[in-house]
């Protein structure tokens, strides 16, 4: 499973990538969304494209910049993340077919574009959506949520949701997002990694929460201890496998319930 940092830290994102991360996200993506999250506790960016080219100097891992949702404002940003050396644009809040297309028109096939599934909207169109020359697809939970109006973040891991979206996909999938072994709240974060490998996720994202754990830790040695996680996780057999799942579920459901509670994760 890739691990894709959210960074705009040169030596920070150099040495997470080094110790075996895949890659970088410098994430330009904000018009609308202190709107869209208000008061939800979110993390929101103000990364720029001094940030990326900082970025594509500082690593040669994989370099995505997430742009903001589609608008008239998508011809200037694709042209300003492929010169500055992204390999992949990742396109936010996606809707509807035509947005992806008009977007692959922008990026012409020089570099990848990636979709984030973050809509209800989407949802319901992953087929047709999968159906394009994506580079990825990824589930965005929290932005989700916040469409369905509802205070379950991980609710579409349960109830389907994301099933059937991995289903569709056939190209690089992604979910979630991960912190270090022992870490996570308000699900603990290795039954959260356990879903992940059920899904046969391609990548996830390390945001807020690694970032913070990681105060005062050395990549070099806890980015390789994560990644053995994932695979110890991945060679479980059927009977440990179900019985993580059991406990994810469980783990959901009792979150669930907590009276008025909320789950924000970054976003």
């Amino acid at each position: 499973m890739d691990l894709l940092l959210f960074s705009v830290d040169p030596v920070w994102g150099r040495d997470v990538v080094a110790a075996g991360a895949a890659g970088i996200v410098v994430d330009w993506e904000r018009r609308g969304k202190h709107r869209r999250q208000a008061g939800e506790g979110t993390q929101i960016n103000a990364d720029t494209l001094e940030d990326l080219v900082r970025m594509r100097a500082a690593t040669d891992g994989r370099l995505l910049c997430r742009v903001n949702a589609a608008g008239p404002w998508t011809a200037r940003e694709v042209a300003e993340a492929v010169a500055a050396g992204a390999d992949e644009v990742l396109l936010p809040m996606v809707r509807t077919p035509e947005e992806v297309d008009r977007t692959l028109d922008l990026v012409a096939g020089r570099c990848g574009l990636g979709i984030l599934v973050e809509t209800q909207d989407a949802v319901d169109r992953v087929a047709e959506l999968a159906r394009r020359p994506l580079s990825r697809i990824y589930v965005g939970l929290n932005d989700l949520r916040i469409d369905r109006r509802s205070q379950e973040l991980f609710r579409p891991l349960v109830d389907g949701t994301v099933d059937a979206v991995r289903a569709a996909v056939g190209t690089r999938f992604g979910v979630g997002g991960l912190t270090l072994p022992g870490g996570g709240f308000p699900v603990p974060g290795m039954l959260l990694a356990a879903e992940l490998v059920r899904l046969r996720t391609d990548f996830t994202f390390l945001r807020r929460s690694f970032t913070a754990d990681m105060a005062g830790r050395d990549p070099a040695v806890e980015v390789p201890r994560l990644l053995a996680a994932l695979a110890d996780l991945s060679d479980a057999d059927a009977a440990t496998a179900a019985e993580r799942r059991a406990g994810f579920v469980a783990a959901v459901e009792g979150t669930a319930a907590v009276d008025g509670l909320r789950v924000a994760q970054p976003a």
